[in-house]
């Protein structure tokens, strides 16, 4: 088995940032170009694709000289001690998702691999000459060699989408893959919005948004599973490449190809039940790994979180007596404020109006649930600019915070009340239980109006454009303090600090903030508001 890249240093130059020793190959290989001397781990060269011809039939290999162990040694001597697979902030390559119906196309079944053995040989997005590669794949994938399947699929895929790259921007020169004084047009360069020239990427508008979400998913989220990086630089165990990965790309592939076969073979293929299914979920396809994703994704997990408290075994003495307590004045001056706030932000979840009339004598658990109705709409993910980015990453940090709350208080609960049970609390850590208990009761509607906030400012996401550079550090200054607000709760509720007397003081404070702020009719929903 030989890997060989597709941008490699003269043999015996190291890379400039890794400093790996490149080897040159023991005969010439198809589509590898000299002259770089950067790789992907390159910081200049951020998500860089060394695109890689992987030869695996058995013939080939015998005749090349290279054996099964040629790729084990190429990723030993990128990463000495291969890594498990996952990605830049530990996102699990098994755990990214794949494994989901909601998440992913459709599984490999035989009928979807039937279906890409026809069309693979008709499709115009094939290159004659690389059609023994897509065959090769699909053998690998029978026999289980699904890192191998993989490797092969996304260098046949760069190969067609570079050709599509150049005819559709009209820049025929850009598929040369072998000149040492030309750029290599790698997967970056044609996912990207604008060309090197600053003109307009046609790719992306002949590709479709579904079809550059799940490339930019697959390929650059940097918490995706960022296949190509990790394969190019041996990052991980071949047999343990997940086989959800490669029936990911596999079907992509197939609905790729449809797009450019003639419409006779197209129909006669989209009358299979299996095939109609995967075209359905393609077309339908949004970003996953994008940070509008992983927001929704995490304020629908921490609302879940927050509704869970009540089951959660409490002393019935204990109750009692912290009732019996009863709650300081700061805490009783939130819930007007929370009842007001919730009311105001509400009334702009967009075409849905709950009624939240009587909410002060409801648990918080019968409260109505606008956040799943809120977070199944779409946000448009692709070339977002850094306007929309700066305020996707504050969104995140305080769901973040919001669900690190959520689980400290979780936790605090479970422990500190099966010790009051078993009766092995002191004096001190007692009276700091019942406080526990009280705050918990303001911290719930708490967490459930910031995650409102966060899920409605969301889908508003996009209005921050709009707004002038004033207007803009304004709104991020009032995130920020939400986000102190989060932080100082995480802090205050943690198990080495275990302050719950602060929490109904930082909690007053930062509600009479986001009413004064939702007052002046600053926030982003105040603006789409008035623009529909």
């Amino acid at each position: 088995m030989l890997v060989t890249g597709s941008v490699c240093p003269p043999e015996g130059l190291a890379c400039t940032w890794c400093r790996v020793i490149y080897k040159a190959p023991p005969l010439p290989t198809l589509g590898c170009a000299s002259g770089s001397t950067r790789c992907a781990q390159s910081p200049r060269g951020g998500t860089v694709f060394t695109s890689f011809i992987l030869t695996v039939t058995e013939p080939f290999t015998k005749s090349w000289g290279g054996g099964p162990g040629t790729l084990k040694e190429l990723s030993a001597c990128a990463s000495p001690s291969p890594l498990p697979l996952t990605g830049r902030r530990g996102t699990s390559f098994s755990d990214c998702g794949c494994a989901e119906t909601s998440c992913c196309l459709a599984a490999a079944t035989d009928e979807v691999l039937w279906a890409l053995e026809e069309v693979m040989k008709k499709s115009s997005f094939v290159l004659r000459i690389m059609l023994p590669y897509w065959e090769v794949a699909l053998t690998k994938f029978r026999t289980h060699r699904f890192a191998d399947c993989a490797m092969l699929l996304l260098t046949q895929l760069e190969t067609g989408l570079r050709g599509l790259f150049a005819k559709v921007n009209g820049c025929p020169r850009r598929l040369l893959t072998a000149e040492s004084a030309a750029l290599y047009t790698t997967f970056d360069e044609m996912l990207a919005q604008h060309l090197s020239d600053g003109e307009i990427n046609q790719l992306p508008l002949v590709l479709g948004a579904p079809a550059m979400e799940f490339l930019w998913d697959f390929l650059n989220h940097q918490e995706g599973p960022r296949v190509r990086d990790h394969l190019s630089h041996g990052e991980l165990s071949l047999p343990a490449f997940p086989q959800g990965l490669a029936d990911q790309l596999l079907a992509f592939s197939l609905v790729l190809l449809l797009r450019f076969a003639d419409e006779d073979l197209t129909s006669e293929l989209k009358e299979k039940a299996a095939v109609q299914a995967l075209v359905r979920l393609a077309e339908g396809y949004s970003a996953r790994f994008h940070p509008v994703a992983l927001i929704k994704k995490q304020v629908l997990s921490c609302e879940e979180s927050v509704r869970s408290w009540p089951l959660l075994p409490l002393p019935e003495d204990a109750a009692r007596e912290a009732a019996r307590l009863g709650g300081s004045s700061e805490a009783s001056a939130c819930e007007p404020l929370i009842i007001k706030i919730m009311s105001e932000l509400c009334r702009h979840v967009p075409g849905h109006h709950c009624a939240f009339g009587g909410l002060d004598s409801l648990p918080v658990e019968r409260w109505p649930r606008p956040l799943p109705y809120i977070c199944s709409l779409r946000v448009p993910t692709l070339f977002c600019p850094r306007a929309v980015l700066e305020v996707l990453t504050v969104l995140r940090s305080i769901s973040s915070r919001c669900a690190q709350v959520s689980q400290q208080v979780a936790a605090s609960l479970e422990r500190r009340g099966q010790q009051w049970a078993e009766k092995t609390l002191r004096s001190r850590q007692r009276q700091n239980f019942l406080r526990m208990v009280s705050s918990v009761k303001l911290l719930a509607p708490v967490l459930s109006l910031v995650l409102l906030l966060v899920a409605l400012e969301l889908v508003s996401v996009h209005g921050v454009r709009r707004e002038k550079p004033c207007g803009r550090q304004r709104y991020l200054r009032f995130l920020k303090s939400v986000l102190q607000f989060t932080e100082n709760l995480a802090a205050c509720t943690s198990p080495t600090r275990n302050q719950w007397g602060e929490v109904a003081r930082l909690t007053h404070t930062a509600l009479l903030g986001i009413w004064t702020f939702s007052e002046r009719r600053q926030m982003l929903i105040h603006r789409a508001g008035s623009s529909r």
